[in-house]
């Protein structure tokens, strides 16, 4: 196949709007069909882009290697979510611990809506639901859909934290 963009020539099938890209263009490539054509027009040599080929890399891989190593070792990969503070590289909690901790125990004990969580933590609705599904609670690390085990002290016992998870699985089930 021939890229139309670059004009390279690879066993690799790649079509984005029904048309021909290399894995590198097709990596630049608007989502917008407007975009996307405008994008085409700007010609470019297969030569300039060979150096990624070369090495294999996409744009921003080694700074994803970098956070997984960092996530391997237990460390913060993102900023802290609430009820923690970063000092000294490493994730502590913060005035708002007990807050999250107060949170959970909530929507446990009591049968509220997450509307109603929303409005007495004043939090939205996605922030309440963002919290009550973070792994960080636990004393985990989450990045690339990978779970690492950290050296910070968890806010939430892992009792508390599954009884939750089949709480809002039962709650949050599709609607027909």
């Amino acid at each position: 196949m021939v890229c139309k963009k670059c004009d390279y020539i690879s066993n690799e099938e790649s079509k984005v709007f029904g048309t021909t890209l290399c894995s590198i263009c097709k990596h630049f490539a608007p989502e917008k069909i407007n975009d996307f054509q405008n994008y085409l027009l700007e010609k470019i040599d297969w030569k300039s882009l060979d150096t990624f080929r070369k090495y294999d890399q996409k744009p921003g891989q080694k700074q994803k290697q970098g956070m997984r190593k960092q996530a391997q070792i237990g460390k913060i990969v993102t900023r802290p979510p609430l009820g923690y503070k970063i000092s000294n590289k490493n994730l502590i909690q913060d005035e708002n611990a007990s807050k999250v901790h107060n949170l959970f125990s909530t929507f446990l004990k009591e049968d509220e809506s997450l509307n109603q969580l929303s409005k007495k933590f004043q939090i939205s609705i996605n922030g309440i639901k963002k919290i009550l599904t973070n792994r960080t609670y636990l004393g985990e690390i989450k990045f690339d859909n990978l779970i690492y085990k950290s050296n910070h002290k968890n806010i939430i016992s892992q009792e508390t934290f599954y009884a939750v998870q089949r709480k809002l699985k039962t709650y949050l089930r599709p609607r027909n």
